[in-house]
């Protein structure tokens, strides 16, 4: 494996880093779940996960993925092309394919606090190994299904899923994610202290 394919999977998900982090920082207000209880008596989500921090970090994953876009067809055409840049789709597609990523990356971590509250899990306390592979996850299968939506629609020749993201690429994501993960928790949680 080439550092290549390393550099292009972690572009690849560069927005839903992005989206999962802006979630984080710019979210509060309004719960998801509204303060509701599931049948076992425990919040359906939690505090967590908030209407602001979904919409919020969508957006501006989205905005930076627009600009990952922008970087890539510029990249590409300089001696920076032997990495391979994924343009996203460029224009128009990039729109929907960006969104699924940082959509699913978001839902990814919804279905994952769902999962986690029927375990007995309390928000912040860890839950190895899904905390650190939940939007990792929610982005290969958001962005599956919007490649394959616009290649049942005509619209890509190929679905962009297939060609952006191979075996080895799936792989890294999955080994580097988790670490990533931690290093976060532990800048932010040395950042409130």
């Amino acid at each position: 494996m080439s550092y290549e394919i390393i550099i292009q999977a972690l572009w690849l998900v560069l927005p839903a880093y992005v989206a999962n982090a802006s979630a984080l920082l710019v979210g509060g207000g309004t719960p998801i779940d509204f303060g509701k209880k599931w049948k076992d008596g425990r919040r359906i989500l939690g505090d967590g996960k908030t209407w602001q921090g979904l919409f919020a970090g969508a957006f501006v994953g989205m905005t930076a993925g627009f600009g990952f876009s922008i970087v890539a067809i510029y990249a590409n055409k300089s001696e920076f092309a032997f990495l391979g840049l994924s343009d996203f789709g460029h224009f128009p597609l990039m729109i929907p394919l960006i969104f699924s990523i940082c959509f699913g990356a978001l839902a990814g971590d919804i279905i994952e606090s769902f999962f986690k509250r029927r375990v007995g899990k309390n928000r912040g306390e860890d839950w190895i190994p899904f905390d650190q592979l939940d939007f990792i996850l929610g982005v290969l299968f958001f962005s599956f299904l919007m490649g394959s939506f616009l290649h049942v629609l005509g619209l890509t020749h190929e679905n962009w899923f297939f060609e952006s993201f191979s075996l080895w690429h799936i792989i890294v994501l999955l080994a580097v994610t988790p670490f990533f993960h931690l290093f976060a928790n532990f800048v932010h949680k040395k950042s409130k202290s």
